[in-house]
This record gives structure tokens, sequence and C-alpha cells, in this order.
């Protein structure tokens, strides 16, 4: 979502939902509108609690990796975003979090999704298997700096510089 549009929409969500709220209690009445919030509530409780916070462990530890998450946890991620939209007291949020629970939802969901995955390689050296030289320390090049090594001259500039440090 656009930044812009944030405002708008933190403004709009509310009185779209005080709107339903008035809506669905003059067709249904006090007690069954306070009903249907109270049960959506009380199944978006139950939903996260069952989905819990393993789908969020799993999705960090595969973008730990470097590997995109793929469709196998969209689905239950999808559900722990139904499940907070469901806790959420209001009829449009609910019916966000009911259209979320309809696979074809969640298939337009992954491609939306999909193409803004981006998975950033680790750069070179920083590996997890990273090779050992005779002496048993990893293979790359360490600068070890003192401290009138790497304070700067009475000029403002580094005493590196025009030094070449690959030698």
């Amino acid at each position: 979502m656009p930044l812009k549009i944030l405002p708008a929409f933190l403004l709009l969500l509310p009185l779209g939902e005080i709107a339903g709220f008035v809506l669905v209690g003059r067709a249904l009445g006090l007690w069954p509108t306070l009903a249907l919030v109270m049960l959506s509530f009380i199944f978006g409780m139950a939903l996260l609690k069952r989905q819990g916070i393993g789908i969020l462990r799993r999705m960090s530890a595969e973008g730990r990796t470097g590997a995109m998450p793929g469709r196998e946890l969209l689905r239950p991620a999808m559900l722990v975003i139904a499940s907070l939209l469901l806790i959420v007291p209001g009829f449009i949020t609910d019916i966000l979090a009911i259209l979320i629970f309809i696979p074809a939802v969640r298939d337009l969901a992954w491609k939306y999704i999909s193409r803004r995955f981006v998975v950033v390689g680790q750069p070179k050296g920083f590996s997890g298997s990273s090779q050992r030289s005779d002496r048993g320390s990893p293979d790359i090049k360490v600068v070890d700096l003192d401290e009138e090594d790497y304070r700067r001259t009475s000029d403002g500039k580094s005493p590196w510089s025009g030094k070449n440090l690959g030698e």
C-alpha cells in the first residue's frame, strides 16, 4: 500500500466499521450484532492459538537461509492474518478474513506476493562453510588496527586514504 494512502485508510476503515455496525445492528438488533462480534473475536483467538507463532518462526528460518518462503508457508501465514482480522472488531475486517479462507483468493495473493519477494544472496567469503587456511583461521583478509591507526589526521583525512589495502 503506498504511504500516501495510509492516512486515508486509517481514517476510513474505522468509519466503515462504524457504518457496518449501524447497518447490521439495524437489520439484526443490538444483541445479535454484539454476539456476532464476540463470536468472530473468539474464533479469531482460537485460530491464532491453533496456528501459533510457529509459522512466523518457520518463515524467519527460511528467510535466514536465503530460501524464498513457498506456497506451503503461505496458507498458514494467511490464516494468521485472517485470525488477526477476525480479532479486530468490525464487519469489514471480518469479511476480509472470510475472503482469505477462500483458496482462490489465497492463490491470487500468492501471485501478487511471490513477484515481490527479493532473496538477497550472501556476500562472498561469509558463507556458512568458509574454507580454512593451513593456520586454521578463515581464508579472509583481516586488517587489525590500533587506536592511532584509525584516527583521522590533523587535516581531517583518514590515514589510510590513498593507500592500497589489498597488498
